[in-house]
């Protein structure tokens, strides 16, 4: 199992907080760094929410080894040739550890604070497709351009080409269009934590995909994102409770925390414990996990997080 830290910038976090995090990855092992795009948060006082590609461009010089992922980006927000370009130029800029995720876009109300507009559920899956299809002409992965009802782009060759794979990430629960998306035009599928039984599903709807679309469907790496709090034994993992719920963004108790993601079968408790969890999802399938990490982003707990996932 392979791991990133996920991390939600929209909740407070400056740019020189993203690079804190982003460095703890680079020395202790952690494969990717992520964050989210989002640029504002209703539901949160006062969120301090940057530009996903510009930090991630500015973590391109500040790192040399991890992985730099948004994940995932809507749709709704930038037009494909904005998004090839600046996803291009960031993979260039960091010798090619760009990794792009796509998704349809959830959150009306940040849409509405900034007048963007926010098209129904199947015009966002049309738009989603159509710009997959329109990355894959851009980045040289399909001839010629490309002429759909969304977009369009001249079969011109673009540069820069990406200068590593770019990656690239289709995010989304959805049972049904979400794997056959993914399974057409991603590198790596990435869901929430949920049931593993229902995870293998969605797993083999995109792997059918793959081989429907001519591609090898043992390529698609599976990820899935999600909280999770453990520690090397009982007492670590308690105290690591407690300070992960004191930094809770909406305010948890440790006990309500615990509950919620025993509930839904997020990685829990001692180390042992939480590598069971792991375990039941890579046997669905799943060979990433992104630690969806709220706070506080203290260099020891983060070490006894990972460690205890790890060993």
């Amino acid at each position: 199992m392979e791991f990133g830290l996920m991390t939600e910038p929209q909740l407070g976090m400056t740019y020189d907080r993203l690079l804190g995090a982003a460095r703890f990855c680079e020395s202790n092992g952690v494969e990717v760094f992520a964050r989210s795009d989002h640029y504002t948060f209703p539901r949160f006082e006062a969120p301090h929410a940057t530009d996903a590609f510009a930090t991630l461009g500015g973590l391109a010089r500040e790192t040399s080894r991890i992985g730099l992922c948004v994940l995932v980006s809507p749709i709704t927000f930038r037009h494909p040739g904005v998004i090839a370009k600046t996803a291009a130029t960031i993979d260039e800029m960091s010798g090619g550890r760009m990794i792009l995720g796509l998704g349809t876009g959830w959150m009306e109300e940040e849409h509405a604070a900034f007048g963007m507009p926010f098209p129904d559920m199947a015009e966002r899956y049309a738009r989603l497709e159509e710009a997959l299809t329109y990355l894959w002409a851009a980045f040289g992965r399909s001839g010629g351009g490309f002429e759909g009802e969304f977009y369009s782009l001249t079969a011109d060759e673009i540069r820069p080409r990406p200068t590593g794979s770019l990656p690239i990430v289709v995010g989304g629960s959805g049972p049904h269009r979400t794997p056959r998306l993914a399974g057409t035009f991603a590198d790596e599928y990435n869901l929430m934590v949920m049931p593993p039984a229902e995870i293998a599903v969605r797993v083999e709807r995109a792997r059918e995909a793959a081989v429907a679309a001519g591609r090898d469907p043992g390529t698609l790496r599976i990820s899935v994102m999600g909280a999770a709090v453990t520690g090397r034994n009982e007492a670590s993992f308690r105290e690591n409770l407690e300070r992960v719920a004191a930094a809770h963004p909406f305010g948890r108790s440790p006990e309500q925390l615990e509950s919620t993601m025993r509930e839904r079968g997020l990685p829990v408790g001692p180390g042992e414990e939480a590598r069971a969890a792991l375990a039941a999802l890579e046997d669905a399938g799943v060979s990433r996990f992104y630690l969806q990490h709220l706070g506080p982003f203290d260099d020891d707990l983060l070490e006894d997080q990972f460690a205890s996932l790890r060993a």
